[in-house]
């Protein structure tokens, strides 16, 4: 913009130079064409008073005559300050004030002389070989008024010297004034050029900064005339883009929020292959990164073969396509993906859109329902079948010996009870899954609500002479829902009991770890027996539901199989954690970890 300003600045500066330059050579032109004219009007007026006090003598000879016009020459010349020529018709000088006429050539073909001879006067003006500067020659013709014959011609001469001084003093103070007009025109031309180029330059470093996306820019707009008109529509155009812009932004963020706060995958893939968007669930899900995916083909995801065969499809046809394939990396999960064909903007041909969602937890719950129900079936089926039997046998004529229907009664009333307590355990175990019953936390004295647990269990134990040894720190306090965490142990104390052979001993141990790293302490809870174990390979599966390591010993016992389930599903609600370290024909132990307080 400087050099536009400094541009602007020179036009203006020439403009006004030169038209001072052109008032100046026409005024001087001027003045020295009226000037000359002045002074040839004077010199003819001169001429006739000349002719008048001094007549063309008619009498004597030449060379009288000669003498006589030499003298008036010579006398005019010390009045008028002016030289005098008098010339007969044939162009011979005849008197002149300043030179002999002798020795002046013939003056019949001057311009002034020619003229005077036809038009009665004569002007010329040329230079002077003798006084070496220019000179206003004015003839005027005597004689030849009213028919009458010419006598002779009288000439003026005037140095124009002191008119071309004058002249030259008018164009000094010409240029002089010129060049003080230029400096003051430099000057005005250069804050003209600034008021007009100051606006533009902040225009244009307002549409820079636009083009760059920076909307936040005003321009000062105080005025009334076209620029500030202008900075008006450019700030007005400014607040426009910057709503717009901002507005593009929020829908960004939101859509980016929405996209990363998904559920599922979503990945977007042009015409040509190329991964344009790459959600953090699709990282999540299919491994790499947004920023190694965008922009590259789809086919550099090596370790999916089967899903880059499905994109392959798609884009050879593109038709909407659903189905689950499994993926082994970053790990092993069944993906549900849907590919739906569609138009990018500025693509003629469609991309494709993909949205793929991990249903592992999805079929393995469906798969878990599928075995829950095949199981509680299957152990409901048990008892009812032989409460069945044993019934039918009954009213078939086996009531009739009391020894036989007292022992059939008695098997009838063991899986009566045993279907009770399955019926119990399903619905306990439902409740605590749905959350329908919350818990009651309250303080805990261990020492005496574990004393309570063996009082509880000491017959049972009794029956199989096997020993409970409890050990717990005193005034150790838990807080928790005593009915919950009685349930807990019990059913851990239970277990160990009824997998322990006669003569065994069972362990309660209760203290408190603090954590080296800092957290909040926990108490450990552990039971231990010296029963039959578990083998390895069991323990991952020891506390889902029905599962059961030896099915013939667990019905022996009485167990429900869901013992171990519900005690796994009321520790997580204490916010606890729960574990089996065993070894088969040694025992097994149960770890159980709960919070001091709870959070």
């Amino acid at each position: 913009m400087t050099k536009f300003r400094l541009k602007l600045t020179t036009l203006f500066v020439l403009l006004i130079g030169f038209s001072v330059l052109a008032a100046g050579l026409l005024m001087g032109n001027s003045y020295q064409r009226n000037h000359q004219n002045a002074l040839r009007d004077h010199m003819i007026r001169e001429l006739h008073v000349l002719n008048a006090a001094t007549p063309w003598p008619e009498d004597g000879d030449v060379a009288e005559q000669s003498a006589y016009l030499e003298q008036e020459a010579k006398r005019f010349k010390e009045i008028a300050g002016m030289r005098v020529t008098y010339i007969d018709l044939n162009g011979k000088v005849m008197g002149d004030s300043d030179h002999e006429p002798a020795t002046m050539d013939n003056h019949l073909s001057r311009e002034e002389i020619r003229e005077a001879l036809e038009g009665g006067t004569g002007t010329s003006v040329r230079y002077s070989d003798t006084l070496r500067e220019n000179m206003m020659y004015v003839a005027l013709k005597v004689g030849g008024e009213n028919g009458g014959p010419a006598k002779g011609i009288i000439r003026l001469s005037m140095s124009l010297g002191d008119i071309e001084r004058s002249l030259d003093n008018m164009w000094l103070a010409l240029i002089f004034g010129l060049l003080l007009l230029f400096a003051v025109a430099v000057v005005v031309s250069y804050r003209v050029a600034l008021s007009v180029t100051r606006p533009l330059e902040r225009m244009t470093t307002a549409a820079k900064r636009m083009a760059n996306m920076d909307y936040a820019i005003r321009v000062p707009e105080s005025g009334r005339d076209e620029m500030s008109e202008l900075a008006r529509a450019l700030n007005a155009m400014a607040g426009s883009l910057q709503g717009q812009l901002d507005e593009i932004r929020q829908n960004g963020t939101r859509l980016q929020d929405v996209l990363d706060n998904m559920i599922s995958g979503v990945v977007m893939i042009a015409h040509d292959g190329r991964i344009t968007l790459f959600s953090k669930q699709a990282e999540f899900l299919l491994g790499g990164t947004a920023r190694e995916r965008v922009g590259r083909s789809y086919s550099e995801i090596k370790q999916h073969y089967e899903l880059t065969g499905l994109i392959r499809e798609s884009l050879a046809s593109p038709m909407p396509l659903h189905d689950e394939l499994t993926v082994y990396y970053p790990e092993e999960r069944l993906l549900e993906i849907n590919i739906v064909p569609m138009k990018m903007s500025g693509e003629d041909e469609p991309g494709l859109l993909l949205v793929m969602q991990d249903v592992s937890a999805i079929r393995k719950l469906e798969r878990m329902r599928s075995e829950f129900v095949a199981n509680v079936s299957h152990e409901l089926k048990t008892p009812v079948a032989a409460v069945k039997g044993f019934a039918e046998t009954l009213l078939a004529g086996a009531v009739n010996d009391p020894e036989t229907a007292r022992s059939f009664l008695t098997i009838i009333q063991d899986e009566s009870d045993r279907l009770n307590r399955l019926i119990g355990d399903i619905l306990e175990l439902s409740k605590i899954e749905s959350r329908r019953a919350p818990l009651q936390f309250s303080p805990i004295e261990l020492p005496a609500f574990l004393a309570r647990m063996t009082e509880l269990l000491g017959t049972e134990a009794a029956r199989k002479n096997i020993e409970l040894d409890v050990q717990v720190e005193e005034g150790l306090f838990l807080e928790a829902d005593e009915d919950r965490l009685g349930q807990i142990v019990m059913n851990l104390m239970q277990n160990g009991i009824n997998y322990t052979p006669d003569g065994g001993k069972v362990k309660v141990r209760a203290f408190v770890v603090t954590p080296e790293d800092g957290a909040e302490e926990f108490v450990r809870l552990t039971v231990s027996d010296t029963g039959i174990g578990i083998p390895k390979k069991d323990i991952p599966r020891i506390f889902e539901r029905f599962y059961r390591v030896d099915k013939a010993r667990s019905r022996s016992s009485g167990g429900t199989g869901l013992g171990l389930s519900i005690v796994k599903h009321l520790t997580e609600l204490h916010h606890g954690t729960i574990r089996v370290e065993s070894t088969v024909g040694i025992g097994s132990q149960f770890i159980l970890e709960l919070p001091l307080i709870q959070p």
